[in-house]
């Protein structure tokens, strides 16, 4: 596995799998290399997108594995060398979320994530189950 920095070369994988952005989000990922893609062999098989909260503690927004690759460790594999990359940074610590009802917080607290609070979003735009968050010092 490897995981390289996102390019335009990797604008359709990426978008197929990220609802959340645009033409403008995905080029940002790319000018900052704040994306990434996750690859086994010649095969892009997910991708990592993170920003920087108060200029000082990366803050990982999504990791995705096409279903074809889970549960085979490549998550475990992506996050370690994600944490690797972030204290090469710098950075002290990292954070991380899930929804309450996604089973990624289990792989989370695995790899020395602590829960630490949550935000609610009944009856609003962004309505979904409860966001959890988790920190790790590095």
């Amino acid at each position: 596995m490897e995981i390289k920095a996102v390019t335009n070369n990797d604008k359709q994988f990426v978008m197929s799998i990220d609802k959340h952005i645009d033409d403008t989000g995905f080029a940002n990922r790319v000018y900052t290399k704040s994306g990434y893609v996750i690859w086994e062999g010649n095969q892009q098989i997910g991708t990592i997108a993170h920003c920087v909260l108060w200029d000082n503690l990366p803050f990982m927004n999504l990791i995705f594995i096409k279903e074809e690759y889970r549960r085979k460790g490549f998550a475990k594999q992506a996050i370690l060398n994600w944490e690797n990359e972030m204290k090469r940074q710098g950075y002290l610590m990292t954070l991380i979320s899930t929804q309450v009802d996604e089973k990624a917080q289990h792989l989370y607290r695995k790899l020395g994530y602590i829960d630490c609070g949550g935000l609610v979003f009944h009856n609003t735009p962004l309505d979904q189950p409860m966001e959890m968050f988790f920190r790790k010092v590095l």
